[in-house]
């Protein structure tokens, strides 16, 4: 005999939806982004982008003089790109809550549908039992 292998059986047919390439990039990129992997990385980088352009007291060297205009510059366009890309991840999220609603919501009303139905036979059976 076979063993049958288990399938995780997903009854919502909303659910599952074609996911277009853009919109799982959003998804992953939102999920790197938002981790503490992520955050300890670029702070890492960060504090070496500042001790290499402070160190030209020892070393005489400067390619992004104090201020950091070029930093935030850099910074300024990770933000600017960033920040749509999350958003768009955070719509997505929003359209699967609202389908998964409207799902539990059919679900429901059929749910109370079949109990009605239950009820009355029971009546019935009452009814006829007396």
């Amino acid at each position: 005999m076979k063993k049958e292998k288990k399938r995780k059986e997903n009854n919502n047919p909303l659910l599952e939806i074609p996911v277009k390439f853009g919109q799982k990039a959003a998804d992953d990129l939102t999920a790197g982004v938002g981790s503490w992997t992520f955050i300890i990385f670029f702070l890492i980088i960060l504090i070496a982008w500042i001790l290499l352009n402070t160190s030209w007291m020892l070393f005489k060297e400067i390619w992004d003089p104090y201020p950091f205009i070029l930093l935030n510059l850099v910074l300024s366009c990770i933000a600017a790109i960033q920040a749509p890309i999350i958003l768009m991840s955070q719509n997505r999220a929003n359209q699967k809550d609202r389908q998964r609603a409207e799902y539990d919501y059919a679900v429901n009303r059929k749910a109370e549908k079949e109990i009605e139905e239950i009820k009355a036979q029971l009546n019935r059976i009452e009814k006829k039992i007396k």
